[in-house]
Order: C-alpha cells, then sequence, then structure tokens
C-alpha cells in the first residue's frame, strides 16, 4: 500500500508569480466572453497557466517529453549539449538500470524487459509477468542515456516505480498495458515482437477525454492522432526558431490541458500521482544522499506527469509517501529486439506512425544541424568522419544564464504565432510518387507513370483540403491507396503498408552478443560450427552430415532440444528424425534463431543451458498439479530422448507410477499404451535389464486396469477407444505381467463382471472374450450373423463395426473377422436399408477408427482376389466348407508334409539352427521316415498333460493313438 496523500495545493494562491500575468488576463477575458461570466471554463484555463508557472519555476529544470517524438529527441539534445546537466533523473522503471549499458551492443530498436516466470506475492493465473520498455533512437530517453553513459562524471538514475509495482498497483490484472492500449491486433509477425508483455513508456500523451480528441481530429481535417499530433505539435516545435523555453511552456501547457480535462477514471488518476510522488520521492533521496545541486540536474519526464499538482511534487514538496515494499517474486531482466510495428501495437499508436517520426528525425537533424547523441559503438550506427567526431564530442557548457525562476512568458507568443506555412517541396514529392510507384509494381500491382503524376497531384490535392501548403506523410499515403489500390491485393502487402516501408519501413531491433543471456551466448557457441550467421532475421538451411564431421552430432542435439523448447518455426527439421533408440546420419534444417529472438531471450531467464531449461520444464509438467500418466510418460521419453538421463528418466517413472495408482479415470489409457509401448521397446533394445520402475510400472498397470476395467465398460463417459486401449495394455503386457507375479485371473473376472450396453462396447467384449478363449470364433460369426438377421438391431449394426475394428488394438488377430463382418453386412442387406446406412458406416469408422483402418484394409486385400475378373469365381473363405481332420491327414499323406522338399533342397538353415540346438544327428532319407520312431513321441506319452491341453485349445477329440503308431493325431509333427 501507498503512504497517505495529501491535498494539492490550490491553484491561484498567494505565491502567484507576475510573469504570466498578460496570459491570465487574456483568458479571463475569453472565458467571460465564450461563458459570460465566471465559471468552470475560468478555472479550467486559470488551471492551466497555473500549472505551467509552478513547473517553470521548479528548482530541478524538468524537461517535458512526448513518447517517440523527433521535436522532443530533438530539443532534448540540443539542451544537453547547452547545460551538460551532472545528473540526469529519466523516468523509467528503476530496476531496469543495470541493462541501459548493454544498448550499445544492440541495433535500435529494442525493449529493456522484465521478466518473471514464477509468482510471489501475485495471483498464480498472471504467471508469467513480463515488463518492456522500448527504445528508439528518435526518442528523448535515448538521447539523454546516450549522453549519461558516454559522458565521464554524469550519473543516470531511474526514478520511475519498479516493475514489481508495476503490478502491485496495477488493477486490471497486469494484461493491459499501463500507458497505452493496444488498439487493434498485430497483423504481421513484427507486431508481435513484445509477446503479452506489459508496455510502459516514457511521455504517453494522449487526451483521455473521448469527445476532447475527437473534436481535435475533426477540426483538423485528420484521421488519428498521430496524424494530429504530427501536423499541430511536432512541426512547429521542430522548427529552429523555437527555443527550449518555448518547447517547455508548450508541452507544460498540452500535458495540463489532457489531464485536467481527463474523465473521472479513479484508479487510473490514482495510479499516476503515486508514480509522480514515487519519482520526487526518489528524486529528494538521490539528492539529499549524493548532495546533488537541483541546477545540476535535470528532470526528464513525460508531459503529463510534469504538470503534476501532487504535494510532493518539487524539491521542496513533501515526504509524506512511502513506498511499498516489492514482492517476493524473483525478476529476471534483459534486452529483447523491438519493431516500429511492435511499438504501435503496444501503444495503440497509428499503423507507420513510429517509421515516419524515424524519418522525421532525421530529416530535422539535417534541417537544425544538432548533433544528436548515440552511444559509442552502437550496432548499425554510422561511422563518424573525424571533423563530425571533433564536433560530437562534449563540450564545455556555453555560458548559459542562470536560471531565473520567473522565466518568460513564451507562451503568449507561441499561442498568437500564426502557422509557419511550409513551401512545397516538389522535388521531395515527386521522389515520393516515383517510389511507390517502383514499389507497387514488385508488389504486383499494375502501376504505371500515370499512376505516379496521379497520386502528385492529389497528394496536394488532399493537403490543400486540409489547410496546408505543404503534403504530410499522412496525406501521400492517403493519395497513394486512393491512385493505386485495387480491389485485390496482388501480393502480400497492400498499398498502405508499401508506403509505410518507403517511409522508413518497420525497422525490426536486434540484440547484440554481447548483451544476449548466457544460454543464448551458449546456443550461439555450440551452433557455431554450422557457419551460418544465426543473428539475422529470415530462414537458413542447414546441412548436417554426421557421417564425415561427427562434431556435428553435438549441434544435432542442440537443435532437437531448440525444436522442444522453442516456438514453432525456430528449429525445423527438413530432413531427418530422432526416436528412442534411432539417430539419423544425416539432417537438414531449417533455422530462424534471429527471426525468434525474443523467446531465445526470455529462454535465457529460466537458466544457464538449454539442458536445465529442458529437466525444469519436464520436472514442472510430470510434478504439475494437472498432471496425468500420460503426461508423466511424456516427460520421460523427452529425458531419455533428448537428455539421455538415465537418472531424470528413472526419477519421473517412479512418479508415473504413483499418479497412475491415483487415477481413477481411463481418459489417457491410450496415450499411456502408446508410450509404455515405445519405452519398452526402448529399454528392451538398449539395456541389459528393464529398470525397476517400469517393471512396477507393468505390474501396477495390470491391477489397476483390471479393476477399472468393468466401470470403464458401463461408464457412457468412457469412449470405446479408451476400453480398447485399456484392454491393449492388459493383453500387450500380459505376459511380462505374468512374470512379474499377477494372476490371469484378475483379467478374466474382470471380464466377466463386464456388462456393457453400448453396441461398439459389447462387440469389444466378445472381442475380449475370444482372446481369453471363453468365446469361440465360431460363436462370434454366429452372433454377428443374429446381428444382421434382426432388422431391429440393423440400424445400429455400424457402431458394433466400430467396436470389432477398435478390437483390432488389443486382439489383431480378429482382423479377418471384421472383414467377413463387414463383407456379411454389404452382401445380406438390401439396398433399401444399405444405402441410408453407408454413411453412418462411413463417418463412425473414420471417427472413432481412423487410426485402425489401415491395418482392416490390408486384411481385406490378403482376402479378396487381387484381380477383378477372378472375382467372380471367388469364394470368400468363410463359406468354404470346413476340412476334417481326417481329411486333413489324408491329404498331408498323399501330398507329403509341407515344407518337406523346400528343407532338403536348402539344408544351410535348417543346419545352422540344429548347430545352435546342439543337435548332432544327421538328415533322414526320405525312405527312412515311415519307420522310424518320431523324436519327442515317446517324451508326449510319458507327459500326456500338456498335449491334452493344446489338444482341448485346438479342438481335437481324437483319443491317443498306441505308441507305436506314427499317425497320432495330437503329435505336434501330424
Amino acid at each position: 500500500m501507498s503512504g497517505p496523500r495529501t491535498r494539492a495545493p490550490q491553484e491561484g494562491g498567494p505565491q502567484e508569480s507576475t510573469s504570466f500575468a498578460a496570459l491570465r488576463g487574456q483568458l479571463q477575458e475569453a472565458a467571460a466572453a465564450f461563458a459570460g461570466g465566471p465559471d468552470a471554463l475560468e478555472g479550467i484555463l486559470l488551471g492551466l497557466v497555473d500549472d505551467v508557472d509552478r513547473a517553470v519555476r521548479e528548482p530541478l529544470e524538468i524537461f517535458p517529453v512526448c513518447h517517440h517524438s523527433p521535436a522532443s529527441a530533438t530539443a532534448m539534445a540540443r539542451r544537453l549539449r547547452q547545460k551538460q546537466p551532472k545528473v540526469v533523473y529519466l523516468e523509467l522503471c528503476e530496476d531496469m538500470a543495470p541493462l541501459l549499458t548493454e544498448l550499445r551492443n544492440c541495433r535500435l530498436p529494442v525493449a529493456v524487459q522484465a521478466f518473471a516466470g514464477d509468482v510471489d506475492g501475485f495471483p498464480q493465473e498472471w504467471a508469467p509477468l513480463s515488463v518492456v520498455a522500448p527504445i528508439t533512437e528518435a526518442s528523448a530517453e535515448y538521447q539523454a542515456i546516450a549522453y549519461a553513459l558516454d559522458t565521464p562524471g554524469v550519473e543516470l538514475v531511474l526514478v520511475d516505480r519498479s516493475a514489481d509495482h508495476v503490478f502491485q498497483w496495477d488493477s486490471r490484472g497486469g494484461k493491459a498495458a499501463e500507458d497505452g492500449e493496444t488498439s487493434r491486433a498485430p497483423e504481421e509477425p513484427e507486431a508481435a515482437l513484445h509477446g503479452e508483455a506489459v508496455g510502459v513508456e516514457i511521455g504517453d500523451l494522449r487526451p483521455r477525454f473521448a469527445e476532447l480528441e475527437e473534436h481535435l481530429l475533426r477540426h483538423g481535417k485528420v484521421r488519428h492522432w498521430s496524424e494530429w499530433w504530427h501536423q499541430y505539435v511536432e512541426v512547429p516545435l521542430g522548427d529552429s526558431a523555437a527555443d527550449h523555453d518555448t518547447y517547455r511552456q508548450v508541452m507544460f501547457l498540452i500535458g495540463s490541458l489532457f489531464r485536467r480535462l481527463a474523465p473521472g477514471d479513479g484508479a487510473r488518476v490514482r495510479v499516476d500521482e503515486d508514480r509522480e510522488r514515487y519519482m520526487w520521492t526518489r528524486m529528494r533521496e538521490h539528492m539529499s544522499a549524493t548532495g546533488t545541486d537541483p541546477a545540476d540536474a535535470l528532470y526528464v519526464c513525460g508531459a503529463f506527469h510534469a504538470a503534476s499538482r501532487v504535494a510532493e511534487f518539487g524539491v521542496d514538496g513533501s515526504d509524506t509517501f512511502t513506498i511499498s515494499p516489492r514482492t517476493g517474486t524473483t525478476w529476471q531482466y534483459g534486452l529483447i529486439p523491438s519493431s516500429h510495428a511492435a511499438i504501435e501495437a503496444q501503444f495503440g499508436l497509428a499503423a507507420g506512425s513510429v517509421s515516419i517520426a524515424a524519418t522525421e528525425w532525421a530529416k530535422s537533424l539535417k534541417r537544425t544541424r544538432v548533433q544528436a547523441y548515440r552511444l559509442a559503438g552502437q550496432a548499425g550506427a554510422k561511422k563518424l568522419t573525424a571533423r563530425k567526431a571533433v564536433a560530437a564530442r562534449p563540450t564545455q557548457p556555453s555560458p548559459a544564464p542562470v536560471s531565473d525562476p520567473a522565466a518568460e512568458d513564451r507562451l503568449s507568443g507561441f499561442l498568437r504565432r500564426p502557422p509557419v506555412i511550409d513551401s512545397l517541396d516538389e522535388a521531395e514529392l515527386l521522389g515520393w510518387s516515383v517510389d511507390i510507384v517502383r514499389a507497387a509494381r514488385r508488389a504486383g500491382y499494375l502501376a504505371s507513370t500515370a499512376d505516379a503524376i496521379a497520386v502528385f497531384e492529389t497528394s496536394i490535392l488532399l493537403a490543400g483540403m486540409r489547410d496546408r501548403a505543404k503534403p504530410t506523410p499522412y496525406d501521400f499515403q492517403d493519395a497513394a491507396v486512393t491512385c493505386i489500390e485495387k480491389d485485390v491485393v496482388p501480393g502480400r502487402r497492400d498499398v498502405r503498408r508499401l508506403v509505410e516501408i518507403m517511409m522508413g519501413g518497420d525497422r525490426i531491433g536486434q540484440v547484440g552478443y554481447e548483451a544476449l543471456p548466457p544460454l543464448a551466448r551458449d546456443v550461439h557457441d555450440r551452433l557455431a560450427p554450422l557457419g551460418l550467421k544465426l543473428q539475422q532475421r529470415g530462414v537458413q538451411r542447414a546441412l548436417l552430415d554426421m557421417a564425415s564431421r561427427p562434431e556435428l552430432e553435438a549441434c544435432s542435439d542442440v537443435l532437437w532440444m531448440l525444436r522442444r523448447l522453442m516456438p514453432h518455426g525456430t528449429a525445423r527439421p527438413i530432413m531427418g528424425e530422432r526416436k528412442l533408440g534411432e539417430r539419423s546420419i544425416q539432417e537438414s534444417w531449417d533455422l530462424a534463431l534471429g527471426t525468434h529472438q525474443r523467446a531465445l531471450i526470455e529462454l535465457g531467464y529460466e537458466g544457464v543451458s538449454i539442458e536445465q531449461v529442458l529437466e525444469q520444464r519436464l520436472r514442472r509438467d510430470a510434478y504439475g498439479p494437472r498432471a496425468t500418466t500420460a503426461t508423466v510418460l511424456a516427460a520421460v521419453e523427452d529425458a531419455a530422448l533428448y537428455l539421455g538421463s538415465r537418472r531424470l528418466a528413472d526419477e519421473l517413472g517412479t512418479h508415473a507410477l504413483k499418479v497412475l495408482a491415483t487415477e481413477r479415470s481411463v481418459d489417457g489409457a491410450p496415450e499411456v499404451l502408446r508410450r509404455v509401448r515405445t519405452l519398452l521397446a526402448y529399454y528392451r533394445t538398449s539395456e541389459p535389464v528393464l529398470p525397476t520402475w517400469i517393471e512396477s510400472f507393468v505390474k501396477t498397470g495390470y491391477a489397476h486396469y483390471c479393476t477399472l476395467l468393468p466401470t470403464a465398460f458401463r461408464d457412457e463417459d468412457a469412449a470405446v477407444g479408451q476400453v480398447a486401449a485399456m484392454l491393449g495394455f492388459l493383453f500387450s503386457m500380459e505376459g511380462l505381467a505374468l512374470s512379474l507375479g499377477c494372476d490371469r485371473a484378475q483379467l478374466e473376472l474382470a471380464v466377466a463382471q463386464s456388462h456393457p450396453e453400448d453396441p461398439s462396447k459389447t462387440a469389444l467384449l466378445w472381442a475380449a472374450q475370444v482372446q481369453l478363449g471363453t468365446l469361440s470364433r465360431a460363436e462370434l460369426r454366429a452372433r454377428c450373423d443374429e446381428l444382421l438377421d434382426n432388422p431391429l438391431v440393423v440400424p445400429s449394426y455400424p457402431r458394433y463395426l466400430s467396436g470389432f475394428v477398435h478390437a483390432l488394438e488389443p486382439v489383431p488377430g480378429l482382423a479377418d473377422v471384421v472383414v467377413e463382418a463387414v463383407s456379411n453386412a454389404f452382401g445380406r442387406l438390401p439396398d433399401r436399408v444399405l444405402l441410408p446406412w453407408l454413411p453412418l458406416l462411413i463417418t463412425t469408422l473414420r471417427s472413432g477408427a481412423a487410426e485402425l483402418a489401415p491395418l482392416l484394409i490390408r486384411e481385406a486385400g490378403r482376402i479378396f482376389p487381387g484381380r477383378l475378373e477372378a472375382l467372380d469365381a471367388w469364394v470368400p473363405p468363410w463359406r468354404t466348407p470346413p476340412v476334417t481332420p481326417a481329411a486333413r491327414r489324408t491329404g498331408a499323406g498323399e501330398e507329403g508334409p509341407r515344407g518337406a522338399a523346400l528343407l532338403p533342397a536348402h539344408p544351410a538353415a535348417c543346419d545352422a539352427v540344429a548347430g545352435l540346438l546342439g543337435c548332432t544327428e544327421g538328415w533322414a532319407s526320405p525312405g527312412d521316415r515311415a519307420g522310424a520312431a518320431r523324436p519327442g513321441v515317446g517324451l508326449l506319452v510319458v507327459h500326456p498333460a500338456a498335449c491334452d491341453a493344446v489338444a482341448e485349445l485346438l479342438g481335437c477329440d481324437e483319443e491317443w493313438a498306441a505308441p507305436a503308431s506314427s499317425d497320432c493325431s495330437c503329435s505336434p509333427w501330424a
């Protein structure tokens, strides 16, 4: 909570100055003429003068600015060279100060960012928290920063609230920009460089009274606020005739006007006033601690805050404000790339306004011959010649007159001065017209020289209609759209966007290598063997041949981890894949690290290496409150795939066992089945023994799914695919589970207790019974025939088929039965039933069993004839009369055993197997087979239990033959 607030002093008190007496008199007369006597209008007008007078008389010089304003930047550079203050107080988050020295390693525009992934003291739904302060070259704050950092003996002090206080005071949940709401959604990727960060900027100056802004736009004959500001503030103040005092007083007046005409938004006004109290408190604390003379300091802030009326205003203000402590949230700080489009989208500016401001800044420097400040070694800066370098060096301050508290009234003269009529610069306008036609033709427009002439004349016409002699960039943009734009945009960019690019383009910043966090620098170092310029924007192709260059395997590992951690498109594999137990020897990648530099920098806030960040994220996913068994198993797979960490995989696998024991639903059963199969296959081929946790997982999962199976069959919320996945886990893991001590009776009891009502689950239950042996295939075929014979059940027959198709997951051996069921439906149902029934069948199979359809199609291709002419004579296998065992034995005796001719013809394979098994007997001649006793027959007679069990499963009802007989029907050689 902030400290107690005191009442602001009344305007027009006994300390009223006489420097603005003439202006007060004129405003009183104007108020009386308009309102007919003293009223609220007179109080507002006189209050404006009082605010200007109070700010001008402050011993600590206040320099009001507007964000991204060329006029403010020019006036700032001129004033700094004239006064050369020893201390610069800047309206910027105080905890961002250590990052400003890294600006020299960046190409502007960039944004200073404060980021917090884990919150302490804020609601968890706010996380992650992010605050950005974009900085462009054509801004007054950059001029102040460059001057303070490169001038010896000058101290730069940031005095605005910290990033933590931004969210402490934000009653809107930290999801909106503090000083400017985003008015349009980003249309291009460059406009989303700031993400969802809260934006703070120096000098937001826009009417908060909607009616006032509408009035100014209508009478100024402009479309949006940026155009009005450029025409009526930037151009007059950017004139070389506008001196420092005039600039200050005009900006004080504008800030006071917008402040007094702001609507009564109590929360926003309270935040603004608390910020002003915070800044003045910090400045007084610094001056008291360092003994700084206010005459040697400069306070740079937004014009809105310069005209403040809080009691803490000024070096002699009250000290009743108490700054609240920060929360326990740990903040990370860094620089991220920004762009003109991102700034416009963040703060609701008109499209192209920041680019136009950058162009006007360059023209203003050339016109006024003001030497701008630039950080030494600034990336992207042009090298100065020797003469310009000497001129740009800081010089001793010129003997300026001592600051007089009773400053001269420059405001009256500025307000009475008629607007400066700029002469038409035909050469500049003609160059614009030719350039936009050239850009339009490149973009696919059918533009010609006639269009350039039309744009030229229309720009002059629009400027004249808007009461200005010289067309502004906004007039030229409207003229180009009017003359060139067609109904359909032929390319990716329309004419309005082409004008923005031509006027300076959407300049995109870049954070230099030295200013990157340790993780980002480590990534660039580890990818250096690729030989690519990874900081450049755009997509670059990387070719990795690990067979000839083994050192590229480390680069491959980094790229696969970046693909897992970074946004889509940062690292995209074109050729090659990575699975458990598989590595490609050649890979091809499309890399766009420069385009996604912000994401890489924010990744650096989480750790010092990508391995550390990946491990932290895997742990967070696995131990999160919403973690499921499938989620934890996915983390186990990623730990083994990307990190190769057996320790982490075992830890997460043990946790997956605990999560599985607490689950009471089967929603994640398909994912669990898929991942357990993958992990089992990996460990069986790469490890001598299975990990302990996966054995326990199979054992626990077997009992767990046996317990849930009857409930899942009856539960309407459980999909048939989920129940099929449960059965797939039980049947496919049954051998391992039984070897670990599980009892098959659990599964038999669970299936016996299942009584589904849904047709698809009923078919699934029948398939499980066939797998367990409690239902024969003949009985299953009979039940399918009964379904087709019952006209009441025929409409729901597709749902039975859906269940049969899902049954291919746990019982893939039923593929022939499913093909038979579908074929019987098409063969037996009449057209009047079949035709309305087909769409339901197709949609059911497509929505419920699309991934199992290939298995069904493959089985159908095996059963049906491959040629059309053979279809008429083809008899389905299920309609072929069964062969009796006696006929089978007779056929075998006549034709000989299958494979008997193949083995003697190619004995090498059989000799190799015999050698492995230790068989020393030689090959028997074909004539000795009838009289010789078959090996193993004596063993079967001594131990008949096994053969009896096999005969029962196979349906053999013949009795045992005499031992002397070689035709034992139950013998495995029969």
